[in-house]
């Protein structure tokens, strides 16, 4: 199986902090918490460590690891980071052909600070990574690949999806995206538009929720794709609560009902620790996550939802690829870094069967009406 990814490529610089370093404020209103560093102020840190990063570069890396033949199409600088990536795509036999390189600005870094529950603060410069011309998207990129995953692209990047669609629709690619918060928000007409070209569309909560305003808008009103609130003992928050935005709520099931309507096969949509959702033509499944000690949560939802459009491709049930993905992301967070925990193919199946007692999907049958 070939693939080819297309996104970010960062050089991640970790910092962890004892908790008693840093004090943490919650806003419980607003389910929001701060790390407050004191100005001026320095903090021993626990460990500070240098990794390769980046959404394209940590799918590609989770592919490969899986048997893929991969290639990724990201921008660099002309630096020691950028050297240091492509090293480590050398390491993990992902193809190189399609790097381009930027000479009036640096290869994308960032610093995450991590204390308390592990998930990170992280400031990014993004660099390069905001430099993908459309004029670099050629057809060959696309010759033979099985799956296309787009991470998230940054600033003018986004000005290349149009193209990465066109080509790998053409080319027969099944293409999976996930798009970062900045792009739904500010490319909301673009990516409503863009959904009939897409396989399968993955965000988390956050990321759903901010789509709502726009879906609502594009469609009109709601209340005849209106879905459950589910309830009951054992019901997954999401389906409880749905997802609001601005004024705007919609249930998790007709916001699927929306989104599968527009032309996307598969739409996903995860919420942390609380697990992860996978509507289709059958219904919405249900996954719960592992519990694990969590030393990092950056590379998470890279290492889910590569494992999960992998496994997708390759036909095999939603149930199965969820459980993978599951797995795949709960090993990720056992880590600091976003590419340590990644397991090759034969790890994921093992796992998968030693704890598919805990990995029992669900599935709420409904009448969407979508494309199968």
């Amino acid at each position: 199986m070939k693939a080819i990814t297309i996104g970010s490529a960062m050089i991640d610089i970790i910092t962890l902090v004892a908790d008693e370093s840093v004090e943490r404020m919650t806003m419980h209103n607003e389910a929001a918490s701060f790390l407050l560093l004191e100005q001026g102020r320095k903090i021993d840190a626990l460990s500070i460590t240098s990794h390769v990063g980046g959404g394209a570069i940590n799918t590609a890396v989770s592919l490969a690891r899986q048997g893929w033949d991969v290639a990724a199409h990201v921008r660099l600088g002309q630096d020691l980071n950028a050297e240091k990536i492509l090293e480590c795509m050398g390491r993990e036999h992902i193809a190189p052909h399609y790097v381009t390189r930027c000479t009036d600005c640096d290869t994308g870094t960032a610093v995450m600070v991590s204390s308390h529950d592990r998930n990170a603060t992280i400031f990014t410069y993004r660099g390069a990574n905001t430099r993908l011309r459309p004029e670099n998207i050629v057809d060959e990129m696309f010759t033979g690949r099985d799956l296309t995953y787009i991470a998230s692209l940054s600033n003018a990047s986004a000005d290349c999806l149009p193209v990465i669609l066109d080509k790998a629709r053409a080319a027969g690619s099944l293409i999976a995206f996930n798009p970062g918060i900045r792009q739904i928000t500010s490319r909301t007409g673009e990516l409503l538009d863009a959904l009939a070209r897409i396989d399968i569309l993955i965000l988390n909560r956050v990321e759903a929720s901010a789509l709502v305003p726009g879906l609502s808008a594009r469609l009109g009103a709601f209340e005849p794709r209106e879905g459950p609130h589910f309830t009951g003992p054992g019901v997954p928050i999401l389906l409880r609560t749905g997802l609001e935005a601005v004024g705007f709520s919609l249930s998790l099931m007709a916001f699927a009902r929306a989104v599968r309507d527009l032309g996307v096969r598969w739409l996903v949509v995860t919420d942390g620790a609380e697990g992860a959702y996978v509507a289709g033509k059958d219904g919405l499944h249900f996954c719960p996550t592992l519990k694990v000690e969590v030393a990092g949560t950056a590379g998470a939802g890279d290492a889910f939802a590569s494992t999960l459009a992998g496994a997708l491709a390759q036909g095999m049930d939603v149930p199965v690829a969820m459980a993978r993905a599951t797995v795949n992301a709960a090993s990720v967070v056992s880590h600091v870094d976003t590419q340590k925990g990644l397991l090759d193919a034969a790890a994921l199946a093992r796992l998968v069967t030693e704890m598919s007692d805990i990995l029992k999907t669900r599935m709420w049958s409904s009448d969407v009406k979508a494309s199968a």
